[in-house]
């Protein structure tokens, strides 16, 4: 199973790399006001964002709209200790520097990061999903763990998880690991999978 998903996940990461600058800057674009719209976007205050990386969507324009309506945008810092995350709230002056991946993160002070937890909305990058909301990342675990104890909440579903990727990311049927933590919905810069399946 690990090698099959290996295989699909190299396969997706190159034809998001390979997509042209334009066809990135207009689907990041559309993803934006397709997000804008929904209900989870509109119904958060505390939201978690990411910084594009290996190709992924760009949700840049999104963090614009989500100031204009005086949203807190945050952004994920890596533990150095425990492979978890963290976040870190991002503003128009906000410096960073990059963490062991290459990928940029805002330099806080350590006081000033936000635990997963505290947040209403995470917006999710993702190599692949299906329409059962499972979601194929990067293999690092970094989200799953970090959003492990969402597995034994019963009532209180806060954060809302919602992954942002290309149509073409989407895939038949992905199998399921046990620590998998399965997101709410999916857009993409065509559509809004909505809803997907709940976290039980």
């Amino acid at each position: 199973m690990q090698r099959l998903k290996s295989g699909q996940r190299q396969r997706l990461r190159e034809n998001r790399i390979q997509l042209p600058r334009s066809e990135q800057v207009s689907a990041a674009a559309r993803l934006a006001r397709l997000v804008a719209g929904t209900s989870f976007f509109k119904n958060s205050h505390r939201l978690a964002c990411y910084f594009p990386n290996d190709g992924e969507i760009d949700p840049r324009p999104l963090i614009q709209q989500a100031w204009v309506r005086k949203k807190c945008c945050y952004l994920p810092v890596l533990s150095r200790l425990q492979g978890c995350l963290w976040f870190a709230r991002v503003l128009p002056d906000t410096r960073f520097r990059c963490n062991r991946f290459g990928i940029p993160e805002p330099l806080v002070e350590r006081r000033e990061l936000v635990r997963v937890r505290d947040l209403d909305l995470i917006l999710m990058p993702l190599v692949g999903f299906d329409l059962q909301g499972n979601r194929l990342g990067m293999g690092g675990g970094f989200y799953d763990r970090s959003l492990a104890f969402l597995r034994y909440r019963l009532y209180w579903k806060r954060p809302r998880l919602l992954g942002l990727a290309y149509d073409f990311q989407q895939v038949d049927i992905l199998t399921a690991d046990p620590w998998d933590i399965p997101m709410q919905a999916v857009v993409t810069d065509q559509a809004v999978y909505l809803p997907i399946k709940e976290i039980k």
